[in-house]
Order: structure tokens, then C-alpha cells, then sequence
């Protein structure tokens, strides 16, 4: 996992937590990084399954 998978893992982990789903401008917010380069890391993480998102539920599970 790379540093920012793991940064963003951990992110959409806590936010999820207090039933709050982060939008990409959270995620560009609190990593500084492209919107591009994250949608990239979180398909990496939905790739190897350590975090899916539940359509029916609107949240993410994690492994």
C-alpha cells in the first residue's frame, strides 16, 4: 500500500466512522493531492479489496 492509499484509507476509515462519506473535494482538502491521483488510489484499494462501497447502504465497507 502507498503512502497515499494509506492516507486515504485511513481518511475515508474515520470520516465513514461518524456516517459521513467524503466527497473528492474532502479528499483533495485533506491530502493535497490532484483529484486524479485519488480516484487512482481508490480504485487500487477497490482493486485489492480493502474497501468496497456498499451501493445499497451508500457506505464503504473495509476489510
Amino acid at each position: 500500500m502507498t503512502d497515499l492509499e494509506r492516507k486515504l484509507y485511513r481518511i475515508i476509515y474515520n470520516m465513514s466512522r461518524f456516517r459521513k462519506n467524503p466527497t473528492i473535494q474532502d479528499l483533495k482538502i485533506k491530502t493535497g493531492k490532484h483529484e486524479a491521483s485519488i480516484r487512482k488510489a481508490v480504485r487500487n484499494l477497490m482493486s485489492r479489496k480493502e474497501i468496497e462501497w456498499d451501493k445499497e447502504k451508500q457506505e464503504w465497507r473495509f476489510k
